[in-house]
């Protein structure tokens, strides 16, 4: 080695010494990174040269970067016991996780053998009930669990598994084995934003996942993908992933995997049971499905068979399995295998049914539904982890889950064991587990934290396929008994360490097995609905800025507050609601702050928050692009309130701004197929009811001329009109501009011709010529403005304009929308002049 290349070797050390200068692992703790001899591991130590290449200040730098992509994807979650149920930034630890190869492989044959055994108690306690009838499992230690559904006792899943898709929460004892920590087979949640993880950190930090022979994820999801298609195949429709919506807090997570494994994101409303068999709704009419993946609870599936108060799920799915005409992932009841009592039971089950233990062990479990166990537990309660058997949580007695029993005062122990003396069957005592820990990035230095990681498996054929990698959950506090997402800590990449060349695997079909097509599945109704009121929003948030943006304009070139437009544009802001009807337009850049951050239905912030609700159902049709447009417009408006006058026009602009850049990507990016002419219908039917009233106001027949350059302004169209005519304002001209020519994009006549356009393109269209009642009701408006001279225009003919075209917007709602009664409420737009 040469002096430069010694010196260089010598001074990455210091600089691995300096990062590990506080690094102080736990007694009695396996830690990831340093070994028993104080020594990093081996398999560590490229991720540890090529951090302290980079040095703390140019980590910081990668690290904020990673930070910032998850906040532009929109990546997120919410907290169960929030009141507000609010959006919560994706934290990311950026110090991923690393494994060896041979502890990976010895892992996942263990998690393989344990998926294939939950399998086989799950086909008995829904079949035959031999483990009871054995003696190997007391049927009270199952039967008290709410998942074990008794209406889908003696069903035989379609395909034959209970089990498609499972995860397993894992951890390391003190002596570096792995125990299994937790079976999740409900609604599993994380391999989502596992992938995530991974992109964020791979853009953060290239020269670790360039150069080290790290797994890919991607081998994982189109083995997942090919078996979930498979149950489809024998329909036009796609796999369906069954969604609680957007309030649910993992719903990122559904819509991303929904885009990324290109299945259909829906929700209960989204689905119906006809004659034994689930369909879907879409705008085209029932579409048959044949493969779902569920998301959502097993009980709130069915408001027939099972929870009657459930407003998520779909009446009849049950008997639509017990049919054998569609496949769930997982089987409705296979979260059954999640109560913690089963725990107790399962070596025992292994030994008989198996011949032998499980090559990964859980954490030692006893159910307290046995007089003996129940005994021994409570005459050395101080020594165990008490849990509920079967819940989460036990209200009025574990409301937060376990508890270890030595942190309670003498006063709680006792009435602690009273309750188990009375209801045994509902707790089970576990062994105190000490997680190991695994490094964090902390101001500069790397800390140890304890963490839990869950893996994921996927059906693959007869066997299963495991994820290489996992969502690693790491603790904020150095109190390695217990992390939990849903209090605090980060999320951490898993690299798992490949022998040899790894393959790169991507998503994408092969070339010579693709197969051309222009055209994608059925759009479904809700789908199609919150596009077109998405679009319908956004365009009422523009015009709202642009009435605004006009009052700013008229107050600085000297108006009057209390006559002319400047009173006109704050009566219109009162009727659209975007200010208080009691608003005091003395102060009119007042009213310009209450209007983009106020909190009445019309303001700035409440459309724009409109529109992401929209956008948020829609999540998985919407590109990081277009989602960040809305989710900037909605912090632009949030920001505080006291902006000085200049800011406040500036924050207008940028609204403007954002407004035209969702526009043009929806124009530019979006495939121009039936979703995005709903879109477009909704966009131009806002905008032709603004004109509409922006004319009525500020063009009255007896109102002057005051207004035209107001309206002018409102339409975007003073250049065309200076261009055209080189005169002051008159109100023929500017209503032939504004209502009448087809060819200004603003005009409503533009609008009309545009509509009917889309129109005959959606699936109700006649190829006969043949009108249906969309189309009559647009057809009628463009002839009354084709037969209109701008000269004789009339208010009522203004009037009856706005009317046909709130009548063609009732109209779409109940020809295509059909998952739902009724039709959504904007704000007033056809109303009488005084």
């Amino acid at each position: 080695m040469s002096l430069r290349g010694q010196r260089a070797t010598e001074s990455r050390a210091e600089r691995v010494l300096a990062m590990l200068a506080r690094y102080r692992p736990l007694a009695g703790v396996y830690d990831e990174l340093v070994g028993a001899d104080g020594e990093p591991r081996e398999h560590w130590k490229p991720v540890l040269a090529a951090l302290a290449d980079l040095g703390p200040r140019e980590l910081d730098r990668r690290f904020g970067t990673a930070d910032q992509y998850l906040r532009d994807s929109g990546v997120f979650y919410r907290v169960y016991d929030d009141p507000n149920g609010a959006e919560r930034t994706w934290p990311l630890s950026h110090v991923p996780l690393v494994i060896d190869p041979g502890e990976w492989r010895a892992l996942t044959e263990g998690l393989m053998e344990r998926a294939g055994l939950l399998e086989l108690v799950l086909k008995d306690l829904f079949g035959e009930a031999s483990l009871v009838h054995d003696g190997l499992l007391p049927a009270a230690a199952f039967a008290g669990s709410p998942d074990f559904l008794r209406p889908m006792v003696g069903v035989e899943p379609r395909g034959g598994s209970h089990l498609l898709y499972y995860a397993v929460d894992v951890g390391r004892g003190p002596d570096g084995r792995w125990w299994v920590l937790g079976d999740r087979a409900q609604a599993p949640s994380g391999a989502g934003y596992a992938l995530e993880n991974r992109l964020a950190m791979a853009r953060a930090l290239p020269e670790i996942y360039r150069t080290l022979p790290v797994e890919r994820l991607a081998g994982f999801f189109q083995d997942m993908r090919s078996q979930f298609s498979g149950l489809a195949a024998t329909t036009d429709s796609r796999v369906a992933v069954l969604t609680p919506g957007p309030l649910n807090e993992t719903y990122f997570e559904h819509a991303f995997l929904a885009r990324y494994l290109g299945f259909l994101l829906t929700e209960g409303a989204d689905l119906t049971v006809r004659d034994d068999t689930l369909y879907l709704r879409t705008v085209s009419g029932l579409k048959k499905l044949e493969m779902v993946w569920r998301r959502l609870d097993a009980d709130f599936a069915d408001p027939l068979e099972l929870n009657p108060r459930s407003h998520l799920g779909v009446a009849g799915l049950a008997h639509a399995v017990r049919s054998g005409t569609v496949t769930l992932a997982n089987a409705l009841g296979s979260g059954v295998i999640e109560s913690r009592s089963l725990l107790a039971f399962l070596p025992t089950i292994a030994r008989a049914r198996l011949g032998r233990d499980l090559a990964i062990p859980h954490i030692a479990t006893w159910w307290c539904g046995q007089p003996l166990e129940r005994g021994a537990v409570i005459a050395d309660l101080e020594s165990f982890v008490i849990a509920p058997a079967f819940a989460p949580a036990l209200p009025g007695v574990l409301d937060d889950g376990p508890v270890l029993a030595s942190d309670l005062d003498p006063e709680q122990r006792i009435r602690l064991a009273g309750e188990m003396r009375l209801r045994g069957s509902d707790f089970v005592a576990q062994e105190v587990v000490k997680l190991s820990t695994t490094p964090v990035w902390v101001d500069g230095y790397l800390e140890p934290r304890p963490f839990i990681l869950r893996l994921f498996l996927a059906r693959a054929g007869d066997g299963w396929t495991v994820m290489p990698g996992g969502f690693c959950r790491i603790g904020d506090r150095i109190d390695a008994r217990a992390v939990t997402m849903q209090r605090d800590g980060s999320s951490a990449d898993v690299c798992v360490l490949g022998e040899g060349e790894i393959a790169q695997t991507t998503l994408l079909p092969t070339p010579d097995r693709v197969a051309v097509r222009r055209a994608t599945a059925s759009l479904p109704s809700r789908a199609a609905d919150n596009l077109y009121w998405l679009a319908r929003y956004m365009e009422r948030a523009e015009a709202t800025l642009r009435l605004v943006r006009v009052l700013g304009d008229q107050v600085g070139a000297g108006e009057s507050t209390t006559t002319g437009a400047v009173k006109g544009i704050v009566d219109l802001l009162k009727v659209w609601n975007a200010v208080p009807d009691d608003a005091v337009i003395a102060d009119p850049l007042a009213v310009i702050a209450m209007v983009v951050n106020g909190r009445t239905a019309g303001s700035i912030l409440s459309l724009a928050r409109s529109a992401l609700g929209c956008a948020s159902v829609i999540r998985d049709r919407f590109s990081p692009d277009a989602w960040k447009t809305i989710t900037d417009l909605v912090s632009l408006a949030e920001r505080d309130s006291r902006r000085t006058e200049t800011g406040t026009l500036d924050a207008v602009e940028a609204g403007l701004r954002l407004s035209a850049a969702f526009s043009g990507l929806a124009q530019e990016n979006m495939n121009q197929l039936i979703g995005w002419r709903f879109l477009e219908i909704g966009r131009r039917i806002e905008r032709a009811l603004a004109t509409c009233r922006f004319t009525r106001r500020f063009a009255a027949e007896k109102g002057g001329t005051s207004g035209l350059d107001v309206l002018l302004g409102l339409a975007d169209s003073q250049i065309t009109y200076r261009r055209r005519y080189v005169m002051i304002a008159a109100r023929a001209p500017v209503l032939d501009l504004v209502i009448l020519d087809p060819n200004n994009p603003r005009s409503v006549a533009f609008q009309a011709e545009r509509i009917i356009q889309h129109l005959k393109h959606l699936p109700d269209h006649t190829a006969d010529g043949r009108l249906n009642k969309a189309e009559k009701l647009v057809a009628r408006v463009i002839v009354a403005l084709q037969t209109t001279d701008a000269e004789a225009m009339e208010d009522r003919q203004i009037l009856a304009v706005e009317r046909d075209l709130m009548d063609l917007s009732d109209v779409v709602s109940e020809q295509y929308f059909t998952h739902r009664d009724g039709t959504r409420a904007l704000l007033p737009t056809a109303i009488e002049l005084p």
